[in-house]
């Protein structure tokens, strides 16, 4: 079909029409890239999703919208992809929304469990998913380190199903084999955090970690790099309680007293609950931000409600949901020769009001 700008102003059915043969076959497409190849205003496109969501033609995900999926003659026989989370209300859900739609887009079914960062309990939930059949192939975010975990690690591989690791990479096995999986390069984004910090003037830029965070090694072998890199002193640094945490009250006050003792300009901080409760402590003990102490967060689920708004470093979690998914099925349709695929993510940088010039 021809573009519609060649054809002159559409009317509103044809224009729906218009936009039901434009998405056959794609995906999930964005509304701008359908405002803009029907030469109106996003307003105007949303109008004709909504009606044609109404009618249940199309339904709208993620910033975009789709064909809704017809249904296979046998449910029953769509792959089920089990998928075992530590979490379910930070983080994880929109790695979730990426699993989610591209298993919708791709006909396959995502049964969700929840966990925690225990490995006993990702070991129940996955038990639980394989001893009742529910699911021909596996995602799970376990815990990597510490006790029981390696041997979690080896056990999920041994299983009768493929097995995707999210948000995580591990070696098993006598020749420390790799398992498959996708992830954020999270030390590449604390190392452009610390580059964005240096290229406005600062040189005495601080860390602090959540010491109960997966992530938090990551981040500390960034910034540890590019303080190194670029000719820096790495300190100060610290390992704080998360702040729903006790601890953390001692914690916020013992980062800021840090911060003025190596009279540090800039802070990264991990992850943006602690960014912000420490922000707020900072206004309450005088100390501007981003005037007397820049601050970048690392998540960006709620650095932008801050005041002020929070630069972050965002993670391209729903990538990393749907890769994740592309994987297992592509080893549920290829077998135990398909090589063993190790995708790496990059973070981006969101820049806000937290972050100055010195």
């Amino acid at each position: 079909m021809d573009e519609p700008e060649a054809r002159g102003v559409m009317l509103p059915a044809a224009r729906r029409q218009w936009l039901l043969e434009h998405l056959e076959g794609r995906g999930v497409v964005r509304i701008a890239h359908l405002a803009r190849a029907m030469g109106v205003t996003p307003v105007t496109v949303r109008r004709d999703v909504n009606d044609l969501a109404a009618e249940g033609l199309v339904e709208r995900v993620h910033g975009g919208v789709r064909l809704v999926a017809a249904e296979p003659a046998d449910p029953d026989a769509a792959p089920a992809i089990g998928m075992v989370v530590p979490s379910l209300d930070y983080y994880w859900p929109e790695v979730i929304r990426g699993a989610q739609d591209t298993a919708h887009e791709r006909r396959a079914r995502l049964v969700l469990r929840g966990a925690s960062y225990q490995v006993d309990d990702v070991r129940h939930q996955v038990e639980w998913m394989i001893g009742s059949g529910a699911v021909d192939a596996l995602l799970v975010a376990p815990p990597t380190r510490g006790p029981g975990a390696e041997e979690l690690v080896a056990w999920l591989t041994a299983l009768p199903v493929p097995v995707v690791l999210v948000e995580r990479s591990a070696v098993t096995g006598p020749y420390r084999q790799h398992v498959e999986s996708v992830r954020t390069d999270h030390a590449s984004g604390a190392d452009l955090a610390v580059r964005h910090l240096h290229a406005r003037g600062h040189r005495a830029i601080g860390l602090a970690t959540s010491a109960g965070s997966p992530t938090s090694g990551q981040i500390r072998d960034g910034w540890h790099r590019a303080m190194t890199d670029l000719g820096l002193h790495p300190t100060p640094e610290a390992l704080v309680a998360a702040y729903h945490e006790p601890g953390w009250a001692v914690d916020v006050d013992r980062v800021l007293d840090l911060c003025a003792e190596h009279h540090a300009t800039a802070l990264v901080v991990h992850s943006d609950r602690e960014a912000v409760s420490l922000v707020q402590r900072a206004e309450e003990r005088g100390i501007r931000v981003p005037a007397d102490l820049s601050v970048v967060a690392y998540d960006d689920e709620v650095a932008r409600f801050a005041h002020p708004p929070l630069t972050a470093m965002r993670p391209p979690k729903y990538a990393v949901g749907g890769t994740a998914v592309h994987l297992v099925l592509a080893r549920l349709a290829q077998g135990p020769d398909r090589p063993v695929r190790r995708v790496v993510l990059s973070s981006e940088l969101h820049e806000r009001s937290s972050t100055s010039a010195v």
